[in-house]
């Protein structure tokens, strides 16, 4: 973990503060568009929050937090009762949605989904590459960064307000599409599904602040065999792999619990990983916070 101070807390519409968190000493690790850190909440959570500065600046993180109503806690905490000056700890970056080379770029933002196109976008531009940004929401007013936006990229942002203009014709801007451009998408499950239906697959990138529904078999038991300590845990069905560690003392992070952070990878040394993720486990690691087994036991460098 890195210890920050959280430097300024500005307001960017109704519900959503942007947070400016300086390191306490030496520098931040290094990070690349797309990234994310882990936020820990001084009232026990964890929370993800892309990163949305500039990655040249090592002294400091920047993340935008949207109140939800719904919350269980983290952005109920930051909006209310978080102050300036206030001591957090951050994890490394870690990064799912990374900006792949590419002759030119369209990126879809649709309200807080901005936040991790925004260094995309700069990185793009300062590389000089054709790059655009169509950006969505309900008003301008609840759009955070939109007048930073327009100030710095001028016609290469369009905004849509949906109160006003209607939600935007993807398969019509898909039409004309450059066929060397690749599509960067975040923002709400509706503008995701939309963008999956207009943009072919394989120029399409995607991240999803909650898991996509879909259906999985049912759960059935297994055993996890954990090597540094030569111990084999039993994982009911019902049961998580990620608890049923906890429970045998053998904790991992935890932040999501739903699949899309990553933060509760383990290595998997023998065996078949079911995996349930929607961020893509890399080849020989799972993530056990979702993941399961299709082979009775699964081997773990644990």
């Amino acid at each position: 973990m890195q210890q920050t101070v959280v430097e300024h807390i500005d307001r960017l519409t109704e519900d959503i503060v942007a947070l400016t968190l300086r390191a306490t000493s030496g520098e931040l690790a290094s990070w690349e568009p797309g990234a994310h850190i882990d936020l820990s909440v001084p009232n026990w959570l964890t929370r993800q929050y892309s990163l949305c500065g500039d990655p040249a600046d090592q002294d400091a993180y920047r993340i935008a937090v949207r109140y939800d109503p719904l919350s269980r806690g983290g952005s109920e905490y930051l909006h209310r009762f978080l102050r300036p000056g206030r001591a957090l700890n951050v994890s490394l970056p870690r990064n799912h949605f990374p900006l792949v080379r590419a002759p030119r770029y369209l990126f879809v933002a649709g309200g807080i989904g901005i936040t991790p196109l925004l260094p995309m976008l700069r990185e793009a531009v300062a590389a000089g590459l054709p790059a655009t940004l169509l950006y969505v929401g309900a008003s301008v007013g609840r759009m955070p960064f939109a007048d930073e936006l327009r100030r710095s990229y001028n016609d290469r942002v369009r905004i849509v307000e949906t109160t006003r203009q209607g939600r935007p014709d993807l398969t019509a801007l898909a039409a004309t599409l450059e066929p060397d451009a690749l599509v960067y998408c975040c923002g709400p499950a509706g503008m995701l599904a939309a963008a999956g239906e207009a943009f072919p697959a394989e120029r399409l990138h995607a991240e999803r602040f909650q898991p996509a529904p879909r259906t999985f078999a049912p759960d059935t038991a297994f055993e996890a065999v954990c090597t540094r300590s030569a111990d084999t845990v039993a994982v009911p069905a019902g049961v998580s792999l990620l608890d049923a560690l906890a429970h045998a003392g053998h904790p991992l992070p935890a932040g999501c619990r739903e699949g899309v952070c990553g933060s509760c990878d383990v290595a998997v040394l023998d065996g078949a990983p079911e995996h349930r993720d929607d961020i893509g486990a890399p080849k020989g690691r799972m993530y056990a916070c979702v993941s399961r087994a299709l082979s009775p036991r699964l081997v773990l460098d644990l």
